[in-house]
This record gives C-alpha cells, sequence and structure tokens, in this order.
C-alpha cells in the first residue's frame, strides 16, 4: 500500500495523480488537518508531526511513503529515511528536475510556505540541478488557509495572489514552481497574474510521475506492494469544505474517515 501525508487537503492532488499513474496499487492517505498549516510552525514540530503521520501510515500497512506536503518534504525527509526502514519519496526533488528542464532563461520562481521558503531546500537543488540558473523564491503563508477554506474562486483570494506574485513577475521569471500541493488548487487564479507564457510546475504531478518511474525501474519498489485493494482516506479534522473540496479534486463521492 502506498502511504501518502500532507497537513491537509492539498496532499489529495498527489495521492490523485498518484492514482491515475499506478492505479492496480492502493492508497492510504493522512491529511492533518487538526494541526494545518505546517508552513508557519517550526522545524522542531514539523519534524514530530511528520512522525506521526509516518507512524500511522505504516502501522496501516503502506510499505512505501510520499510526503506530499512541501513544508515536511523539506524539513523532515532525511529524519524520516533515518528512522524509518520503508522507502521514503517527497515532492521537491521532481518539481526541481522538471523547473530545471522547463526554463529557458534560468530564472525561476517559487513559491512555498514560510517554512519552505525558509529551508532554501528549492534554491539548493535547483542551483545544485542547474548552477547558470537565478531563483527568486516568495514565501505565501496564506494560500494554504485560503484553499482549505475553500476560497479558491473569491475577490480576496486573487487579491492576495496577485500581492504575492507580483515581486516575481518584476523579476520577469519564466517558469514558476507551486512548490506546496494546495497550490495547483489556486492555479487557474495563479497563472494570469503571473503571466500567461511563465510556466507552472505543479510538485503534484511532477512527484506522482518521478513515482511512476521509479516503479517501472526498481522492482524492489512494486515487490513490497500487492496490488488491488481499496483506496482509504483519513483527516484528523472533517469539515464541510474539506469534503467538499476532495470530491472536486477527485470528481466522485468520497469517504473520509475520521482518525
Amino acid at each position: 500500500m502506498i502511504g501518502i501525508f500532507d497537513s491537509g487537503v492539498g496532499g489529495m492532488t498527489v495521492a490523485k495523480a498518484v492514482e491515475q499513474v499506478l492505479p492496480t496499487y492502493p492508497i492510504l492517505y493522512l491529511g492533518d488537518l487538526a494541526r494545518t498549516p505546517y508552513g508557519t510552525k517550526s522545524a522542531e514540530t514539523i519534524i514530530e508531526y511528520s512522525r506521526d503521520n509516518a507512524r500511522f501510515l505504516i502501522e496501516n500497512g503502506a510499505t512505501v511513503i510520499v510526503i506530499a506536503c512541501n513544508t515536511a518534504s523539506s524539513v523532515a525527509t532525511e529524519t524520516l529515511r533515518r528512522e524509518f526502514s520503508v522507502p521514503i519519496f517527497e515532492v521537491i526533488s521532481p518539481a526541481v528536475s522538471e523547473a530545471a528542464a522547463a526554463s529557458k532563461s534560468g530564472r525561476i520562481g517559487v513559491i512555498g510556505t514560510s517554512a519552505t521558503v525558509r529551508s532554501a531546500m528549492y534554491e539548493k537543488l535547483l542551483r545544485q540541478t542547474r548552477p547558470d540558473c537565478q531563483v527568486f523564491q516568495r514565501a505565501c503563508p496564506l494560500l494554504v488557509p485560503l484553499a482549505e477554506e475553500g476560497w479558491l474562486n473569491r475577490q480576496e483570494t486573487k487579491m492576495i495572489i496577485r500581492r504575492y506574485l507580483l515581486p516575481l513577475r518584476n523579476q520577469q521569471i519564466d517558469t514558476l514552481v507551486l512548490g506546496c500541493t494546495h497550490y495547483p488548487l489556486l492555479a487557474t487564479l495563479i497563472q494570469p497574474r503571473i503571466g500567461k507564457r511563465v510556466r507552472l510546475i505543479d510538485s503534484s504531478l511532477a512527484a506522482a510521475a518521478f513515482l511512476g518511474r521509479a516503479f517501472s525501474e526498481r522492482t524492489d519498489l512494486a515487490g513490497r506492494l500487492s496490488t488491488g485493494g481499496k483506496n482509504r482516506f483519513f483527516v484528523t479534522d472533517r469539515t464541510e469544505s474539506v469534503q467538499r473540496i476532495a470530491e472536486m479534486i477527485f470528481r466522485r463521492p468520497m469517504e473520509l474517515d475520521l482518525v
């Protein structure tokens, strides 16, 4: 079973993409809505929450884990890999590879939570992958709660996005990494405000594509999983807006179990 965790509903964009890329393998999802957002918390707290999430997934049958949260990916990946024996994937490296290949000018923007930007993980990996690039980062702490609240087409959300993106637009970037799995929910608002010629890199899609390649190339991964079985989705808090967003992402009725 492929275990996937996120701070909320944003990671469901990863789960949906993984479901499409690897449809024969069951998914176990945990959205830690009771403690969202992670991006404003300390590294120590993010690591503690990530341990809890990984432990829950493993205890419930996950034999591979995907950290669908960019914040947790940037802060907790190495700790989880040291402490747990199952293969652990994150969402940053695949997005970095795609952005480095996509940019023509080498001027790459990254938006993410405060913790993701503070970690500088995207900038570090982008410079390693493409030494000639220039990286412009912008923390957007209000976007996760707006997405979780379901304010996906509100005027207030549009104004906040415009304010966040203006410095990046002024830097004339040609590629923008959506460095949080909640941000694809806002992509239709982000694109016109950063400019139609700017390529958006969805870390959810990049991560799922990377996982699909890994499963085709590494027999040890496929051997860990049984095919068939029901996908299960757990949340640590459940609201009407969460249910609505989940069904919007998957385009079907969703059963979200409270844990």
